[in-house]
């Protein structure tokens, strides 16, 4: 059997499949943050897996997408207290070959395998799978970036740890924004502003610090949330909440900012794949705006995606998809730990 695994700051996910990849015999979402180690998160999934007695053979290879910087086949975990080593995982779990991926990586390599019905095309067309390179970004708990080089004859995966470059205000309010942010932060990145967790900090800056009224319910009402991301996000696609909407549309802004500024770091002519659970929520409103009022001629996402300056004409011509996959990471690790194995 093969194993698969992605491994985010929230939930940790783990497959068994058959030998090609293609079959999944076992499947699991763990909460990270229940585990004080990757092992033990991993170890409780294959007992899980042989109580139901889907672990069948021994296991030719796993890999795993990990957020973090995988340098040597080791990694510190960004968003939580784990530090990974293949090989003490290969030994300790007795596979004969694991690799470690930066996550993006793994759900870079599952967009590519993605079948049309999986995208959301908001811009130019579907990205292209030859000719040029693509880039790839993913709002979760964290935020994630990857490229993936175009060599003539096919794509070459590179890692990033792009997201936790210096945030770049684009107008008045988001320098007020990194004002607050580096009062507490010091450093201000993209993934303070920019990851799906962010949107609860917009919120509370636009209600805080702006004075955006809200009203006692729907202040309630995601105090009382178990996710208050979500029941920002679900407020403002019902329109009950103008500190939402605006939180909304200003965290699509941020986001198109920094997806626009990979694109032109990496050359992305051939698209971007625009990942994670938040992105495909919120599909329509990257597309297109939350929708109230008259409508500008491009969403935030878009308009932020292709102002830059000089090379607006360049992006004008960069496709732009939406991968609504939910376990597109999970398959490319899984396509990944085949191909290791020499079986697909």
């Amino acid at each position: 059997m093969i194993l698969a695994g992605d491994v985010g700051g929230t939930r940790a996910r783990f497959a068994l499949l058959d030998p090609k990849g293609k079959r999944v015999a076992h499947q699991a979402v763990l909460g990270s943050r229940g585990f004080r180690t990757f092992e033990t998160a991993l170890d409780a999934f294959l007992e899980g897996a042989r109580a139901e007695k889907k672990l069948k053979g021994a296991i030719v290879a796993a890999s795993f997408g990990i957020a973090g910087p995988v340098v040597e086949q080791r990694v510190k975990a960004t968003n939580l207290p784990w530090t990974i080593d293949a090989r003490a995982i290969a030994r300790e779990f007795d596979i004969v070959k694991v690799t470690l991926l930066n996550d993006l990586v793994a759900v870079g390599l599952g967009a590519l395998a993605c079948p049309p019905k999986k995208l959301a095309v908001i811009k130019g067309g579907a990205p292209q799978k030859k000719g040029g390179n693509l880039a790839v970004i993913a709002a979760g708990t964290g935020l994630g970036e990857a490229a993936f080089v175009w060599d003539g004859r096919g794509h070459v995966a590179c890692p990033t740890e792009g997201a936790h470059v210096d945030f770049a205000p684009r107008d008045d309010l988001q320098l007020d924004l990194w004002r607050a942010l580096a009062r507490t932060h010091g450093h201000v990145s993209y993934e303070h502003v920019a990851a799906g967790s962010s949107i609860g900090v917009l919120y509370d800056f636009l209600v805080k610090s702006k004075r955006v009224k809200e009203t006692a319910t729907n202040a309630a009402r995601i105090s009382r949330a178990a996710d208050r991301n979500v029941a920002i996000v679900d407020l403002a696609l019902q329109g009950a909440s103008e500190a939402a909407m605006r939180a909304i549309e200003l965290w699509s802004a941020l986001y198109g900012a920094e997806a626009g500024n990979l694109a032109l770091k990496t050359l992305a002519t051939a698209g971007v794949f625009v990942c994670g659970g938040a992105s495909a929520r919120l599909a329509s409103v990257l597309a297109r705006g939350v929708g109230r009022g008259r409508r500008p001629k491009l969403s935030p996402f878009l308009e932020a995606f292709v102002d830059k300056g000089r090379m607006r004409g360049l992006l004008e011509k960069v496709p732009v998809a939406v991968v609504l996959e939910p376990l597109a990471g999970l398959l490319g690790a899984a396509g990944h730990a085949a191909r290791q194995a020499g079986l697909a």
